[in-house]
């Protein structure tokens, strides 16, 4: 659940986003994608499983899988019943097989067993949502996109940058605030700083990098801003 917001002017979000960029930026200069893969397909499927599951869950269970079927012709052969045992593990993994073995038999049926590069074909694939898409499109292709996921809306609505109200409106608000080419890497930056300085529970502001300053001008103790 998103925290409890005050009203900011544009000017004032604009300048806590940019402070905030160049803060990430410090921390995570290279920062490395979680779900572990190989290659387009093998992202696009990671991500499907993610959801409502840790990255390091999945992380744990796709590489079994993606040996017994490294493409898209191999994964649909496979088919949904033989998919589950390698992902039991996951949440909502029935559901996640099922999806994998008709995604991939749409992406040799319709694309010739590649995965696409466009919004629209991407979120056409069973199990693909607008988020999965965006992640594939920015750490697949370079090509810009703002992926929000739980940790993202959380930190948006904690840091003023957007109120909370919807995925989609924190996408928006994000995406008119900072430059097209930082996307890519805010993405991930943020979720980092999400899990290791940002936590939903148990948050101290006045440790945190950016929290400690976000009511406030000037250094908090302990921490560069």
């Amino acid at each position: 659940m998103s925290e409890p917001t005050q009203p900011t002017s544009a000017s004032t979000r604009e300048a806590r986003a940019a402070r905030i960029a160049v803060q990430l930026a410090a921390l995570y200069p290279q920062p490395p994608i979680p779900l572990h893969h190989s290659d387009a397909f093998s992202l696009l499927c990671a991500v499907a499983l993610s959801a409502q599951t840790t990255d390091k869950k999945v992380n744990e269970v796709s590489p079994a899988l993606f040996a017994a079927a490294p493409t898209p012709v191999a994964m649909a052969t496979l088919g949904a019943d033989r998919i589950l045992p390698y992902i039991r593990q996951l949440g909502l993994a029935p559901t996640k097989a099922k999806h994998l073995a008709a995604l991939s038999a749409l992406l040799v049926e319709r694309h010739g067993g590649a995965v696409p590069s466009t919004f629209a074909a991407l979120e056409a694939l069973p199990g693909v949502g607008h988020k999965t898409a965006s992640v594939v499109m920015s750490q697949a292709f370079g090509i810009p996109a703002f992926a929000v996921d739980t940790h993202i809306h959380r930190l948006a609505a904690r840091w003023r940058l957007s109120d909370g109200h919807s995925v989609a409106r924190t996408e928006a608000d994000l995406k008119a605030l900072f430059p097209k080419s930082s996307w890519n890497d805010l993405h991930l930056q943020i979720i980092y700083f999400g899990r290791e300085h940002c936590p939903a529970r148990g948050h101290i502001p006045s440790l945190c990098p950016i929290c400690c300053w976000i009511g406030s001008p000037g250094e908090c103790d302990g921490h560069s801003v």
